[in-house]
């Protein structure tokens, strides 16, 4: 029982430490405006990760919503590092 436990609590340790070494947000780079083709007007951000990979970001609507992708209105947040660390795991 006691080898169990111990094998059960390296397996659960190993999942956490995985999880750790995920990517995540260093900093956030405005990289310009555009309008889509429905007329709304967006900012264009760059997300950098601690991977050294970049990602992009778009903020709608005064910078009020927050979603993944270039020009994307999906995989959207209310908050800039939500969607910094969703674009950031994703990568």
């Amino acid at each position: 029982m006691q080898t169990f436990m111990k094998t059960l609590m390296v397996a659960t340790l190993a999942a956490a430490s995985a999880s750790s070494f995920a990517a995540r947000p260093t900093s956030v780079m405005y990289t310009g405006e555009g309008v889509n083709d429905d007329g709304l007007e967006y900012s264009s951000y760059a997300v950098k990760c601690t991977n050294g990979q970049r990602y992009p970001l778009t903020a709608w609507d005064n910078r009020r919503k927050w979603c993944v992708g270039e020009s994307s209105a999906d995989e959207c947040h209310r908050k800039q590092i939500k969607a910094a660390k969703k674009a950031c795991k994703a990568g």
